[in-house]
């Protein structure tokens, strides 16, 4: 497990650029994973009952499916060694730890937003958002 990093807001903005390339390519990975489940899902309740289909006929798309899960996990990991927490994929939304008045709380920064413009408590949530001040 990584130790636990504090951030500037200039150390946070400095990796908004990556991140956000990382999460859009996390986002299609997502998106693949569901996509290739739900066919994966449909192909075998077609076949369920079928004596004629071998336990190995869905082998090739499991497989795919896993190294796809596999890929998006890997990133994932990238993502938090750099000490970003991903709260939603979808939306991008991450924090970052940060210390204010020397109390511990979290930037706050969601896809789409040029930079980092926002904190919250570490239990405050999205809704707690402030602008910072610091």
């Amino acid at each position: 497990m990584t130790a636990k990093r504090y951030f500037t807001v200039q150390e946070a903005n400095a990796l908004v650029p990556e991140l956000e390339s990382l999460l859009r390519e996390l986002q299609g990975m997502k998106r693949e994973i569901q996509r290739r489940h739900q066919q994966l899902q449909e192909a075998k309740l077609q076949f369920a009952g079928t004596v004629s289909v071998s336990s190995d006929a869905f082998f090739a798309e499991e497989a795919e499916l896993e190294f796809l899960i596999f890929s998006a996990n890997s990133l994932l990991g990238q993502i938090h060694g750099t000490g970003v927490e991903i709260k939603d994929i979808d939306t991008g939304l991450c924090d970052f730890y940060a210390l204010r008045e020397g109390v511990e709380v979290l930037l706050c920064w969601r896809m789409g937003e040029p930079e980092i413009r926002y904190w919250h408590g570490l239990y405050d949530g999205f809704m707690g958002r402030r602008m910072i001040d610091f």
